[in-house]
């Protein structure tokens, strides 16, 4: 595990699940559109049963909803507070605890159609373990597969009084993990992202890989 506490866990003490969930149960109650970030995804991938990897899922609001799609799921969280709830609203999916500084522990296969990173989980790691955690996503992707995040770019987009992370840093780390950027969004609606904009939506992708054998 890392050696010092996410940004995430120093906000919360690791005990927002259950207020996490209320927010977004209220927010659904008043009518807002809480799967943005969910039908963001199943727009961008090309068959209907993908396999999705939610990378800091939290209460698995995302996860679950994707699975009510048809798409198969597993969430990742270091926050337990947060899997409790995922785990109670949706024990049939697959919940791991871990942080994604060392993703690689779980041994998971590269097999994933779909990484997605919402809610800012890029910006609230731990300080120093982005490029890592970039890598470890990258890692568990099949040819092809897509990394999905979402993340703030300014103290109005953010929990915190600046942003750690900028795009420039981010998109740094993608290419050393072997990703290229496809597109970028100002908002899970696909609004078009212009320079200067608080929230960023960006879509990187593995190549496929070429075949070496003579056609």
């Amino acid at each position: 595990m890392s050696t010092q506490p996410d940004r995430w866990a120093e906000l919360t003490g690791g005990q927002a699940g259950e207020k996490y969930a209320e927010r977004f149960a209220r927010l659904a109650e008043s009518g807002h559109d809480i799967h943005g970030e969910a039908t963001f995804c199943t727009a961008l991938l090309k068959k209907p049963a993908a396999r999705i990897l939610d990378a800091g899922c939290g209460t698995g609001r995302v996860a679950i909803r994707l699975a009510e799609l048809g798409h198969h799921c597993t969430g990742v969280d270091a926050d337990l507070s947060m899997l409790a709830v995922a785990r109670r609203d949706a024990p049939a999916l697959e919940w791991l605890h871990g942080d994604l500084a060392h993703l690689d522990a779980l041994g998971l296969e590269p097999d994933f159609d779909l990484v997605i990173a919402a809610g800012n989980v890029i910006p609230l790691l731990a300080s120093g373990t982005e490029s890592a955690v970039v890598r470890h996503l990258a890692a568990v992707l099949r040819p092809g597969g897509l990394l999905v995040t979402g993340m703030g770019l300014d103290a109005a987009h953010l929990p915190l009084p600046e942003p750690p992370v900028t795009l420039t840093e981010f998109d740094h780390w993608c290419g050393e993990a072997g990703l290229v950027l496809r597109r970028r969004y100002a908002t899970w609606g696909g609004d078009p992202y212009r320079q200067g904009d608080g929230y960023a939506v960006s879509v990187h992708a593995l190549p496929e890989q070429l075949d070496p054998r003579p056609a």
